[in-house]
């Protein structure tokens, strides 16, 4: 465990710019007191953004992605099985759509409304 703790903080060090600017939004409860993490280890992968209160991984994605979109949906598909709700966006609409990007984030954070939810015991 200790090689992954190096490596996450070598990785919060080399951050991309779109990284950084997310960031900006998510860290110190910054986004209606969500509390997110970054590159944070979530069984074999370190996952750029999440709120582990909420479930929720927020992935960004620059332009080697195109080349690897079969890794990336197994490694979202592995994080849902882990109970993560994962969110992908493109660095260059975290750096040019700042605002519909979180607005996608805070989105997929709002708890269902009442009328759907599960029927609970005693309903």
């Amino acid at each position: 465990m200790k090689w992954v703790n190096g490596f996450t903080k070598r990785l919060r060090h080399s951050s991309t710019d779109a990284e950084q600017k997310l960031w900006y939004y998510l860290r110190a409860h910054r986004l209606q007191g969500f509390k997110f993490r970054r590159q944070h280890p979530i069984g074999p992968y370190i996952v750029d953004f999440c709120c582990l209160g909420q479930h929720l991984v927020v992935e960004l994605d620059g332009g080697h992605h195109l080349d690897q979109l079969a890794p990336d949906l197994i490694r979202t598909q592995l994080l849902n099985r882990y109970g993560f709700k994962v969110l992908r966006f493109w660095d260059n609409d975290v750096l040019n759509h700042t605002e519909p990007v979180i607005s996608a984030i805070l989105e997929a954070l709002a708890p269902l409304p009442a009328e759907n939810m599960p029927a609970g015991r005693g309903s």
